[in-house]
């Protein structure tokens, strides 16, 4: 076929940002020449790999089904060049990582035991706190963020998109009935963060829902997600999380979509450490094919 690896890499970019202009700044490519390569991949298909509307470019079919194959490729590329250059390129040593407890409790366990597992020598820990880290202080090595910061000395890159939905367990569907209308939901029972701990503005989801009262409320995301999981009420929740809750699926998903992002932040002192540049790229790339793989699951 009339196409190669880095077809798949731009084609890669472009599902996981939704967007020509999103997945050209990734790739620091013009997005009028991302698309013209986006339509030769699909004539060299003979496949549609994109419905495009004036709100992004979302995945047909046959787009989906090249993800999960492009997806592979690429973690078997990293992996077969992570294999020549064992050697010489395993990482040692201690690294820790600040994050907030939604990534900590259902991404990084995984991910940062695949990379152990590849990186016998390394240390890897995972402080989860529901605050904003301070790198200046060095409480951790990076920090992963659901907001870019505007202040310090820091370096900023974007991981990944994902994606949250409002949820509720079965169990409390049967009891309440079905949910059909956005304006219903101010009679239910809301599962949330409490309201004077949200430390970013990012998190501050039932603001943005019009709904103010929280009757179950934690500073945790994984407190939260149990909540729902017992009857407690309907909240929003990381698609990444469901698979995770079972008895837990999605309520009003075409009404009620939102996305946010997650940054990966080091002190700008660090950005000539090899060790650490290496590690931010392979847990990026790690994180981003776990978001994928997680919400094609939700």
């Amino acid at each position: 076929m009339a196409y190669n690896w880095d077809d798949l890499r731009l084609f890669l970019a472009v599902a996981r940002a939704q967007s020509l202009s999103g997945a050209g700044k990734a790739l620091r490519l013009d997005p009028a020449t991302l698309g013209r390569r986006v339509v030769r991949l699909e004539a060299a298909l003979e496949a549609v790999l994109f419905v495009k509307s004036p709100q992004g470019y979302a995945l047909t079919a046959a787009g989906a089904q090249l993800l999960e194959r492009a997806e592979a490729a690429e973690q078997a590329m990293r992996l077969a060049i992570a294999g020549v250059a064992a050697a010489s390129d395993r990482l040692t040593g201690q690294i820790r990582i600040g994050a907030p407890d939604g990534i900590a409790n259902f991404l990084l366990p995984q991910v940062c035991a695949q990379i152990a597992s590849d990186h016998p020598g390394l240390d890897i820990q995972v402080v989860a706190l529901p605050r904003v880290f301070n790198l200046s202080r060095r409480e951790a090595d990076m920090a992963i963020a659901v907001s870019a910061p505007e202040a310090g000395r820091l370096t900023v890159q974007k991981i990944t998109d994902y994606q949250l939905h409002l949820a509720a367990s079965r169990q409390y569907l049967e009891k309440h009935g079905p949910i059909s209308d956005v304006n219903t939901l101010k009679s239910h029972r809301i599962v949330g963060y409490i309201p004077d701990m949200i430390f970013d503005r990012e998190l501050d989801y039932l603001e943005d829902l019009g709904l103010a009262s929280v009757t179950l409320g934690s500073n945790s995301v994984s407190v939260q997600g149990h909540m729902i999981q017992q009857g407690g009420g309907i909240g929003v929740v990381h698609d990444f999380a469901l698979p995770f809750l079972s008895g837990v699926e999605k309520v009003l998903s075409r009404e009620v979509s939102l996305r946010r992002a997650f940054y990966l932040i080091r002190h700008a002192d660090d950005q000539g450490n090899q060790k650490l540049g290496q590690f931010a790229e392979i847990l990026s790339g790690a994180l981003r094919s776990e978001v994928s793989r997680l919400e094609r699951k939700a």
